[in-house]
């Protein structure tokens, strides 16, 4: 699983652990409704600006976005040697 996908499972999971459809979500973060599921299934290079406005509707920083998923990726960093 590459990055992209592994950053649309991570949005997805925040998603639907807030209770929001694909529809809802992607009205909540200002993208077209069609845009959402190709994020969450990592067929999209997304800008920055995206995903930012993610994590605004997420209720999160980008920082704190790109932290759950980073503890995700590597959640054992004596693994980097």
């Amino acid at each position: 699983m590459d990055l992209k996908e592994k950053f649309g499972k991570k949005v997805k999971e925040l998603r639907i652990a807030q209770g929001l459809s694909q529809e809802a979500f992607a009205h909540k973060v200002g993208i077209d409704r069609t845009y959402m599921p190709s994020i969450e299934k990592g067929k999209r290079n997304i800008s920055i600006t995206i995903v930012q406005k993610i994590a605004k509707a997420l209720g999160m920083k980008i920082s704190e976005l790109f932290s759950v998923i980073e503890s995700d990726i590597l959640p054992n960093k004596t693994n980097l040697k």
